[in-house]
This record gives C-alpha cells, sequence and structure tokens, in this order.
C-alpha cells in the first residue's frame, strides 16, 4: 500500500503543471530594474529575475482587480442642476438596504467632548469622553465589551492589535486594558499623553504629550524603543502615514514635522499654517501621497508628500479650526463649525492655486459642538463623529473599501483565526529601524558611487581618504583644505617601488599625536556652512604646524653650532 500511494502521488505531480498566469515566462518586462552595476554575474542574474517576477506579479494583481466582485458604490446627480450634497441622511437611509442603514446611528452620551476609534477590521468600536467615560463595544450587534468610568481625564483612545486590548491616554500616564476593562499595565515613562497611535506591523505604540516628547513603546518586548524631544512645546495632534508607519505632529507654532524613531531630528519640517495645527490627516488610497492639514487660523490646506512645496489647495473653513480624517476610498471629511461637509476624489486631488473649496459631495449638520474626532469606518460607508453630546454615525456611500483582503483585516475572522493571525503578525514584525520616508529601498542597493577626480579616479571608495570619501558623500566642509598628512601617508607615489605605491592605496593608520583631541574637535564642527570657531581653530592649528616645521629647520641647522657644556666655565674666565 505504501509503495501504491508514493507512486499515486509522484504520478500526481508529474501531472500537476502550474497555469500559464502564474508561470514566470515571457519577455522580462520594461519596467524591471537593471543591476548592470553588479560585477558578479551570479547575483546579477538572481536580482533581475526576481526584479522581472515582481513585475510580472504587480502586472497579474492589476489584472485580478478585474474580477473583484463588488464595487464601491457612490451618489450621482441625474441631472446638471442636481447636487449631491443636498441629499439628507433620511434621504440615503430610505435608499438603501436595511443592513447598510444601521450604520446610522446616534449615541447621545454625557461626558464629552468624545473620540471614537475602530478597529483593524472595522468590527468594534471605541469611545473615550474627556471627562472619563471608557467604552468599547461590537457597534454591529451592539455587544458592550467593556465600560469604566475612570472618574480623570482621558484624551484618546486606540486598540492595539485588535479588541482584546486597548490604550488610553489619561491625565497623567498612559493604560492598557484588556477587552473586559481590567487594567494590564501602566506606562510611567509616557507622562500627561494627548495622542496616541499604534504601529500594528511594527508592535510600537506612540504617544505625544504635554512635555513634547515624542516615545516609541513596543508593547510585545514592553522596552521603550525611541524618545525624541521635539522642542515645539505641547502637541495635541498627531497621526500615522500607514504607507511608511511615519508619524506626523501638528504642533502651535503652526509646523508638521514628520518623524521615524531611527532619527533624533524630523525627518521633514513643514510650515502649513501662520498658528497652531489643529488636525493631521493622511490619504491612505494613493499610498499615503496627499496630506490635509487644518489650522486654528481657518484654513485647510491639501499637500503633496512627494515634494512638499507649496499647498495643491487651500481653502477657508466656516467656524475656525477644523477636524479632518481620510477615508479608505479617498474621501475627505472636515468638520467644522456646525457642519460636517465630505469632499470626494477626484477632484480633492486636482491643484487649484486659488483659495476656492473643491467641490462638495455630502453635508451634514452637527450642531453639537465642538467637534472632538472624524473616524471613518474600515470596509464600510460610516463616518463616526465624535462632539461635545455623544457619537453621530453617518453614511457616506462609496467612502469605504467594499473588497476585503481577509489576510490582513477580516471582520468575520473567529477566535482561532484571531490567535493566528496575531502569531503571524509577531513572526513577521518589522525593526523600528526600517522605518523611513521611500519604504521601497528595503531589498535593494546603494546606488553606485562616483569616481573623484585626479589620481585617486580609479581608486575604490573604501581605499580613499577620509576627507575624500566625505566630499564624495557631500558631508565635508567646503571651506576646510585637505592637510598632506590626511590626505596621504607615505609621501607622494613612487613608480618604481610598488610595494610603496599599495600603502599608499591602502593608507597607513595615523600615529596618535598631540593634535588628535583637536583634529576631533574640528571633525565634529565639520559643516555644509562656515562655522567661525571650526575656521579659527583651522587656523591656530595651520599656524602651530608651520611653527612646528621651521623650529625643526632651525634645530636642524644650529645642530652643529650647538654650544658645550664646559661653555660657561669658560664665560666665567
Amino acid at each position: 500500500m505504501k509503495s501504491g500511494s508514493s507512486m499515486d502521488s509522484l504520478i500526481s505531480k508529474a501531472n500537476t503543471a502550474i497555469p500559464k498566469s502564474l508561470r514566470p515566462t515571457g519577455p522580462v518586462p520594461e519596467t524591471a530594474r537593471k543591476y548592470n552595476h553588479i560585477a558578479n554575474k551570479k547575483l546579477r542574474t538572481t536580482l533581475q529575475r526576481q526584479s522581472a517576477n515582481t513585475e510580472r506579479g504587480k502586472a497579474l494583481l492589476r489584472d485580478a482587480e478585474l474580477l473583484l466582485p463588488n464595487k464601491a458604490g457612490k451618489m450621482e446627480a441625474e441631472v446638471d442642476m442636481d447636487r449631491t450634497w443636498r441629499i439628507s441622511q433620511d434621504e440615503i437611509v430610505n435608499s438603501i438596504s436595511v443592513e447598510a442603514a444601521r450604520g446610522r446611528k446616534e449615541f447621545t452620551l454625557d461626558g464629552g467632548p468624545y473620540r471614537a476609534r475602530y478597529t483593524r477590521n472595522g468590527r468594534h468600536m471605541a469611545v473615550v469622553g474627556q471627562k472619563g467615560h471608557v467604552a468599547t463595544f461590537d457597534w454591529q450587534t451592539g455587544n458592550i465589551l467593556s465600560e469604566l468610568r475612570l472618574r480623570e481625564i482621558c484624551r484618546d483612545i486606540t486598540f492595539l492589535l485588535d479588541h482584546s486590548q486597548y490604550a488610553v491616554a489619561q491625565k497623567k500616564y498612559v493604560f492598557i486594558y484588556d477587552r473586559d476593562g481590567v487594567e494590564l499595565h501602566r506606562l510611567k515613562s509616557h507622562i500627561e499623553p494627548t495622542c496616541l497611535e499604534f504601529l500594528p506591523f511594527h508592535w510600537l505604540l506612540a504617544t505625544v504629550g504635554n512635555p513634547g516628547y515624542l516615545k516609541y513603546q513596543d508593547i510585545s518586548t514592553g522596552q521603550l524603543v525611541a524618545e525624541h524631544r521635539t522642542k515645539l512645546g505641547a502637541c495635541v495632534t498627531m497621526t500615522q502615514n500607514q504607507h511608511n508607519a511615519v508619524i506626523h505632529l501638528g504642533h502651535q507654532n503652526g509646523t508638521v514635522t514628520l518623524w521615524t524613531p531611527n532619527l533624533p531630528h524630523p525627518a521633514v519640517r513643514l510650515l502649513a499654517h501662520l498658528g497652531p495645527v489643529s488636525s493631521v490627516s493622511v490619504d491612505q488610497s494613493s499610498g499615503g501621497r496627499y496630506m490635509a492639514t487644518a489650522g486654528v487660523d481657518g484654513t485647510v490646506k491639501l499637500w503633496d508628500c512627494r515634494s512638499w512645496k507649496d499647498a495643491l489647495r487651500s481653502w477657508n473653513s466656516r467656524g475656525g479650526d477644523a477636524t479632518l480624517a481620510w477615508s479608505q476610498r479617498g474621501c475627505l471629511a472636515v468638520a467644522s463649525g456646525g457642519a460636517v461637509n465630505v469632499y470626494s476624489p477626484p477632484s480633492i486631488h486636482s491643484p487649484n492655486p486659488g483659495p476656492s473649496p473643491p467641490p462638495l459631495y455630502l453635508t451634514h449638520p452637527q450642531a453639537a459642538k465642538p467637534h472632538a474626532s472624524l473616524a471613518f469606518c474600515p470596509f464600510q460607508d460610516i463616518l463616526a463623529i465624535g462632539h461635545a453630546s455623544g457619537i453621530s454615525c453617518i453614511l457616506v456611500p462609496g467612502a469605504g473599501e467594499p473588497n476585503i483582503d481577509s489576510s490582513e483585516a477580516d471582520p468575520f475572522e473567529s477566535s482561532k483565526a484571531r490567535r493566528e493571525r496575531e502569531v503571524k503578525l509577531l513572526l513577521d514584525k518589522i525593526q523600528p529601524d526600517m522605518i523611513a520616508l521611500d519604504p521601497e529601498f528595503l531589498g535593494g542597493f546603494a546606488p553606485q558611487s562616483q569616481p573623484a577626480e585626479g589620481d585617486r579616479g580609479a581608486m575604490s571608495f573604501a581605499r580613499q581618504p577620509r576627507l575624500h570619501r566625505l566630499h564624495i558623500q557631500e558631508k565635508a566642509d567646503k571651506t576646510e583644505d585637505m592637510s598632506e598628512d590626511e590626505a596621504v601617508v607615505d609621501g607622494p607615489a613612487d613608480s618604481s617601488n610598488p610595494s610603496k605605491r599599495d600603502r599608499i592605496g591602502q593608507g597607513k593608520r595615523k600615529m596618535r599625536s598631540k593634535d588628535n583631541s583637536l583634529k576631533r574637535y574640528l571633525r565634529k564642527q565639520r559643516k555644509n556652512v562656515i562655522d567661525p570657531r571650526a575656521a579659527a581653530m583651522r587656523e591656530a592649528l595651520a599656524i602651530r604646524r608651520a611653527q612646528a616645521r621651521s623650529g625643526s629647520n632651525d634645530r636642524s641647522k644650529s645642530e652643529a653650532e650647538r654650544p658645550s657644556a664646559l661653555d660657561r666655565f669658560h664665560y666665567r674666565l
């Protein structure tokens, strides 16, 4: 039986063929990367094959989009004189299915203003009031998971991996609770937090508070990964770019800064408004390409995250500062004054230098102020509005993604599937050092360095002197002249002595001298601008070297005329 079963398996394997659509055959796509600068033929062939397979996979993915079963619905005007923003919520509820109409709800709560958050799969919702009311529940079935009365100021709330754990920014510290409301951890290093963000693929909890420190806490190990001092005072606005896991902060002086755990300074600093920044949001439908900001000066601006030049669009909002939120399909919600306005793509993405706002898609009057938060429900056409009187959920047709990727977020997953997904996320955890503005650099090679001018043009980059390497990397001070002992230690090249020429190329290690501390100081002061202190120290170093050379020459000349020790007796006579 064993032999027969093995033969059957071998026959089945031999007769099994990969579908033609999945075979890595055919011409190499034109968009595939070339690695002609790599000398190793085997490595070059492997990388080119991987690049070609990646491009073929992207093409197949684009073809698979034609087979998506659902399409995003959207309101459209039948007549040119009709406008979609004139349609009220009651008309939308009466014209859609009963299951979709269940998303239109009003939660009247005391203890506001309230902030709302959804899980990644959009199944559970968490609300927090400024007076200490915290609740998590399944908004589809109405089952309440936990409800707390903390009796102190609570500023923000966020789920961690799923609905089983959530973090609350309370008056003094950050607290982590489980699904039943039992306190698990108290993070004492996060003092007076105001905003919370969780990075699911890195297992990092990012917080910022009144002291002005941005901190990253690894919830898998419990360690504080990074702590950055923003030097811009208290911060009350924070969001994340889900495309590259970069944190966006809005400050009181009108600037917006972008932070990563591996940089002690902001990766991007942008002067967005003339007053404090009230809200920041990033469009995830475009791969983190667009960012919207709102300020207390009453303006809303749209920025292109690739160039960071002038704003693509800028318009005034009624009622002063506004609150922003982007949906999965690129709809921008702006809550200001007594209404919530929704703008839809592609009109919102088109640049316009004038101050006119983009065409309005949907509006909803909301008299309860202030508007504390806006949150779109993933995979649903629902917008949750947090205000002083509770939570209002309105319907925005075409805002959610209709096709669910169950491998990323499944609203219908069981407890066993949730455990397996958590284990898989832990095994695929990304290190914080890999967070960057451009995530495409991972798995690539550094660009080929340009050869230096002169005799060292054919020399490899690693064998060149340090100052030459700094000049190639554009990190050297342009006003600093290269000293002879720093450029070539062994003197000029001698073609008659090949061993000496090899020593020149390798660069002999310098001996320790009395000028080492001074040179270390100069290296620390090396910048792309002229520093008067560094220039003065270089002049003093040059004078000292000149005096040392002249002193050595005088000693060699007067060595023959050096007086004897018995000359003093001759002087007395």
